[in-house]
C-alpha cells in the first residue's frame, strides 16, 4: 500500500500548491483595485518583462515565420496550392505561434528573472523586512509584476506576428518566387479580426500565468542559494507547462 500513500500525498501536495496559487493570484488582483498603483514600479517592470524582451521575441519570430513559410511552400507545391502560404503563416502566426513563442520566451527570460529576485529577497530576509515597514509585500512587488506581464505580452505579440509575417513574406517572394501580389491577397482574404484578437487574448492569460508562477515561487523560497535556483527552474518549468496547457483550452474556446 506505500505506492497509494505516495499518490495521496503527491495528490494532496498538488491540491495544496493550486489553491496557494489560486489565493496569491485573487489577493494580487484585490491589490491591484486599490490607490495607489505606483506606475514607477510598473513600467519597470514593463521594461523587464516587455523591452528586454523584444530583440529574442522578434529573432524567434522571424525565424519561426520564414521556417513556416519554406516547410508550407514544399508541402504545397506536391498539390499546386503554393498561392496558400500566406495564408498558413498568417494563421499560424497570429493564432498559435505568436503568443505561444512569445510567452514562452519571456517565460524562460522574465519569468525566471523575477523568480530569483524575489527569491532572493526572501532568503535574505527583505520581504519580511518590507512587512516590518507596514508595506504590504503583495502590493509592491506582485502588483507591477502582474500588470506588466499582463500588459507587455499582447503588445509582445503584436510584434511578433508581424514580423513573423514578414518573414515568411521575405522568403516566399524574394527565394521562392511566389507572386506577391497573391501572397498578400491570401493573406489579407482569409486573416480575420477574430484570429489576431484570439492570440492576443491568449497572450494576456499567457501574461497572467508567467507573473502569479513566477512570484509564488519566488515568495516561497527556502534554503538560502540554492533554494533560488530550485525556484526560478520551477518557475520557469510550471509557467511553461500551463502556458501549453491552457494554449488547448484556450484554443477550444475560442476557435
Amino acid at each position: 500500500m506505500r505506492w497509494l500513500e505516495v499518490i495521496g500525498f503527491k495528490t494532496t501536495k498538488f491540491i495544496e500548491e493550486i489553491g496557494h496559487v489560486s489565493v496569491l493570484f485573487l489577493r494580487t488582483i484585490k491589490w491591484s483595485l486599490r490607490p495607489p498603483l505606483g506606475f514607477r514600479n510598473i513600467l519597470k517592470q514593463m521594461e523587464e518583462v516587455g523591452v528586454r524582451s523584444v530583440p529574442v521575441v522578434l529573432i524567434t519570430a522571424i525565424s519561426t515565420g520564414m521556417v513556416l513559410a519554406l516547410q508550407s511552400h514544399t508541402g504545397f507545391k506536391r498539390f499546386n496550392a503554393e498561392s496558400l502560404v500566406g495564408t498558413v503563416v498568417a494563421l499560424s502566426m497570429t493564432r498559435e505561434l505568436g503568443p505561444v513563442l512569445t510567452a514562452l520566451i519571456v517565460a524562460g527570460r522574465a519569468g525566471g528573472a523575477m523568480a530569483a529576485e524575489l527569491g532572493t529577497m526572501r532568503v535574505t530576509e527583505q520581504i519580511d523586512a518590507l512587512s516590518t515597514m507596514a508595506t504590504n509585500p503583495i502590493k509592491y512587488l506582485v502588483v507591477p509584476r502582474l500588470l506588466s506581464g499582463m500588459l507587455m505580452l499582447p503588445i509582445l505579440t503584436i510584434f511578433a506576428d508581424a514580423i513573423g509575417i514578414a518573414g515568411g513574406y521575405f522568403v516566399a517572394v524574394q527565394m521562392l518566387d511566389v507572386n506577391p501580389v497573391v501572397y498578400m491577397r491570401r493573406t489579407f482574404d482569409y486573416l480575420e479580426y477574430d484570429d489576431i484578437f484570439g492570440g492576443l487574448l491568449k497572450a494576456f492569460v499567457f501574461g497572467a500565468i508567467i507573473a502569479t508562477i513566477s512570484c509564488y515561487k519566488g515568495f516561497n523560497t527556502q534554503g538560502g542559494a540554492e533554494g533560488v535556483g530550485k525556484a526560478t527552474t520551477g518557475a520557469v518549468v510550471i509557467s511553461s507547462m500551463l502556458i501549453l496547457i491552457s494554449d488547448y483550452f484556450l484554443t477550444s474556446m475560442l476557435f
